[in-house]
């Protein structure tokens, strides 16, 4: 199911872009200032503690439980992943792909952890009406001297600004993970997606293929 997913490849992206960002200013957009604040936390707890450098499964687990997800609207990221069949699960099956959501996007974050080096973020110009909640922050990371797209969608969740979708060179994750589980859920059910994510999650925590 995973295999040829190109989402598959996004979230360790993520982690890259997310070590490179300056210090936020006063006069940068409050939804840009999400974006540096979370860089700044993920990279002061990568370089105190080697475990997660090196890319431990637990370690990594912890950080992205501690220090990423508050930044993220991780409900509303899996209720758009699953699409028009969130609405038919129960709130024990939502509960369920959520969980799993996560723990795919943990395991396939936790390798590219090791992977991080001085990469270069730059933040291209932030344009959105000041009423606007939903909004897109563009940026490029210099990665080995190659610029890589990396654009983060966030929505206003009451004062806060949350992020809910990640896009790499032009392919949106949420985007792509919602074609694929609309043919599972076609084809076994929403039972169906959440006993194949935990099959994969479990094949992952065994030492199986970041990439899916």
């Amino acid at each position: 199911m995973f295999r040829t997913l190109k989402a598959a490849f996004l979230f360790p992206v993520l982690a890259l872009g997310l070590l490179a960002a300056p210090a936020a200013q006063a006069d940068t957009p409050a939804p840009v200032q999400v974006i540096q604040k979370l860089s700044e936390s993920v990279m002061t707890a990568v370089n105190n503690d080697p475990a997660i450098k090196s890319g431990d499964p637990q370690k990594v687990m912890e950080l992205v439980e501690t220090t990423v997800l508050p930044f993220v609207d991780f409900r509303h990221m899996t209720a758009s992943a699953v699409g028009r069949y969130w609405r038919q699960a129960t709130p024990e099956q939502q509960k369920d792909l959520q969980q799993q959501f996560k723990l795919l996007l943990i395991h396939t974050y936790s390798g590219a952890v090791s992977q991080i080096r001085n990469q270069k973020i730059d933040y291209l110009p932030f344009r959105a009406a000041p009423d606007a909640t939903n909004v897109v922050v563009r940026t490029r990371v210099m990665n080995n001297g190659e610029p890589i797209q990396l654009d983060y969608r966030l929505v206003k969740v009451g004062n806060d600004w949350k992020i809910t979708d990640v896009n790499v060179m032009g392919i949106w994750l949420v985007d792509n993970y919602r074609g694929v589980f609309a043919q599972e859920i076609g084809q076994k059910g929403i039972n169906g997606l959440i006993q194949t994510l935990e099959t994969r999650n479990k094949q992952l925590a065994h030492g199986g293929q970041g990439q899916g």
